[in-house]
């Protein structure tokens, strides 16, 4: 009988790490193709369809994608709009979960509502570029900020990680003296970085895709995060040219620009993700826990 026991466990094992794998290999080839793609030729690319391992190397979509200074201009807006947009959005949404996470704050229940009906419903596209357009942030960095700063899903699960946090010990901070900021960015803060790096991860990543917003509300070319300058080079190498920005540069294989284009897209994430990965998982989980 424990013999059986011990085969059937086996078994078990053996079948969900082939699972686990297949899953794995699901997950990893098509991003490993599309890198490798990158890296190719466009007659490898139309020989073989799928390429992992290039057998002709070639850098020219790289170098046709960063054949204008104006894609490093793109990459440092992108890169300000997602700092100072991670930042900016991680502290009104801390301070509105702390609030929100105190039981003995009046009309808690009335601002949970509206925070959870904002999921379901909203204003739409065109009455939020008249918003913006009346505030005057058309052109300006602002408008790919402020329309972003609070997401609800997000502030629902810090919300619910900082009512988690033992309520004696704010209690001993206000014997001390202690105020309600001085709690939250002395105390609260502090004990709850797993749940402040993944929801720093969700904002991060958020204003890194910037590209619908850009669109809307950026008329000047010069202000461009990276997401919209590379569509328009993915245009260019399609044969459509739509940009005066990349003038004079012959086009390299489509399909090789338009990996490349992913490659450049996703790495910054990719980089900044191990950073995070061992807090990612706690936090998300422990600020599923209590509601």
């Amino acid at each position: 009988m424990a013999e059986d026991r011990r085969l059937a466990g086996r078994l078990f094992a053996a079948v969900n790490y082939a699972l686990l794998t297949l899953v794995a290999l699901a997950t990893v080839l098509p991003f490993i193709h599309v890198l490798a793609g990158s890296f190719t030729t466009s007659a490898e690319m139309a020989a073989r369809k799928f390429v992992l391992v290039p057998t002709d190397w070639s850098l020219e979509a790289y170098r046709f994608i960063f054949s204008t200074n104006t894609i490093f201009r793109a990459m440092a807006v992108s890169v300000g709009i997602t700092v100072a947009g991670t930042l900016f959005s991680m502290l009104i949404t801390s301070m509105m979960a702390y609030g929100l996470s105190r039981k003995d704050l009046d009309g808690r229940r009335i601002f949970l509502f509206l925070v959870v009906f904002t999921m379901l419903f909203n204003g739409g596209l065109i009455p939020t570029f008249l918003v913006v357009k009346e505030l005057g942030l058309i052109d300006h960095y602002a408008a790919l900020v402020l329309p972003l700063t609070i997401n609800a899903f997000n502030l629902i699960i810090l919300k619910n990680f900082f009512q988690n946090i033992p309520e004696g010990l704010e209690e001993s901070a206000k014997i001390d003296g202690c105020s309600d900021f001085g709690i939250l960015f002395r105390i609260v803060l502090p004990l709850s970085m797993p749940a402040i790096a993944t929801i720093s991860l969700f904002y991060a990543v958020t204003y890194w895709n910037t590209y619908l917003n850009a669109i809307l509300y950026l008329n000047d070319s010069e202000m461009w995060p990276i997401q919209v300058l590379l569509r328009q080079i993915v245009v260019l190498a399609s044969g459509f040219d739509y940009s005066s920005e990349l003038d004079g540069v012959t086009p390299p294989p489509d399909q090789a620009v338009k990996m490349a284009v992913i490659v450049v897209a996703t790495l910054p994430i990719l980089i900044v993700y191990p950073f995070l990965q061992k807090h990612f998982a706690k936090g998300a989980l422990l600020g599923s826990m209590k509601g």
